[in-house]
């Protein structure tokens, strides 16, 4: 019976420290976490996602894209995420206050997107990778979103963001790629991704 008693005891001591320090003490010391003013950009960052870029957050859990790509910028003597320039500095809690869910990741079949926005800052490359990666990342083996997009072959009454597919890539000649609102919505949000800015905790 006194065994019984210690095992509960040891059990209940065992969760309550869990708790306190997984959940309660790190909610406590993160909950006021704040943006801080960006003197070169003139906003408080992280800004946040707006419109398109906030659909566009949603397509981008819907299509499974944190499977392959994380969002978080591992520090100097924990991996060559910044020698790459996937970021000028390592993530850090703040960059994630108006993300819910963070969308970290676990695994890297692919780069690290944290900071795509500022590494390709270009729609059209962004279009046409989407459509297939091979056009714009020889090798890759991320597979083509095709249905995103509308395959055209006349140039007239295209939409603005249209793109010219490269003659390799089209089964017939001239061809354009029309994208989708979806698209455009995971487009937003992948051009927002830019967290290139100083913030006191990684310095």
């Amino acid at each position: 019976m006194n065994r019984a008693w210690l095992l509960a005891l040891g059990v209940f001591a065992t969760i309550v420290a869990s708790v306190t320090g997984l959940v309660l003490l790190p909610d406590r010391q993160l909950r006021g976490t704040q943006p801080v003013q960006d003197e070169e950009r003139g906003i408080a960052v992280p800004a946040g996602y707006f419109g398109d870029a906030e659909e566009g957050r949603k397509v981008y859990m819907d299509l499974g894209c944190i499977y392959c790509h994380t969002q978080q910028v591992r520090p100097e003597g924990f991996g060559a995420d910044i020698e790459r320039g996937w970021g000028m500095r390592r993530s850090v809690a703040r960059d994630y206050i108006h993300d819910e869910p963070p969308l970290m990741g676990t695994m890297r079949t692919g780069p690290d997107l944290m900071n795509i926005g500022a590494r390709q800052p270009s729609e059209q490359w962004h279009y046409l990778h989407l459509y297939d990666p091979r056009i714009t990342s020889p090798g890759s083996i991320m597979p083509p979103h095709r249905f995103l997009f509308e395959v055209r072959h006349s140039a007239d009454g295209l939409p603005e963001d249209a793109v010219r597919l490269p003659d390799e890539f089209a089964e017939k000649k001239p061809a354009w790629i029309v994208p989708n609102d979806r698209a455009r919505r995971l487009v937003a949000y992948l051009k927002s991704l830019d967290h290139n800015y100083e913030v006191p905790e990684a310095r």
